[in-house]
């Protein structure tokens, strides 16, 4: 963590402001944009297979859709929270 608070430091420094937050976003989105993507595909796999564990199964992908959601939404934040 202090990594990353050291690296909004240094840009800071450097002056660069809103542009890095926009680009620090679209970084941040494609990670949940992959798990969202894989989190569907497995989930629809498991549907196929074994089509009585649907309750289970959906509970699984709404939560794990949910995790996924979240790491974009962290994303968004960020900029405005480290942002000078």
């Amino acid at each position: 963590m202090s990594a990353a608070l050291d690296m909004v430091n240094l840009a800071a420094e450097k002056g660069l402001h809103g542009s890095t937050g926009s680009i620090g976003y679209g970084l941040a989105a494609i990670g949940p944009g992959i798990g969202v993507g894989i989190v569907f595909g497995k989930g629809t796999e498991a549907l196929a297979r074994q089509p009585e564990a649907a309750g289970l199964i959906r509970a699984n992908q709404i939560l794990g859709f949910a995790f996924c959601e979240a790491l974009a939404l962290i994303g968004i934040v960020l900029p405005f929270v480290y942002g000078q």
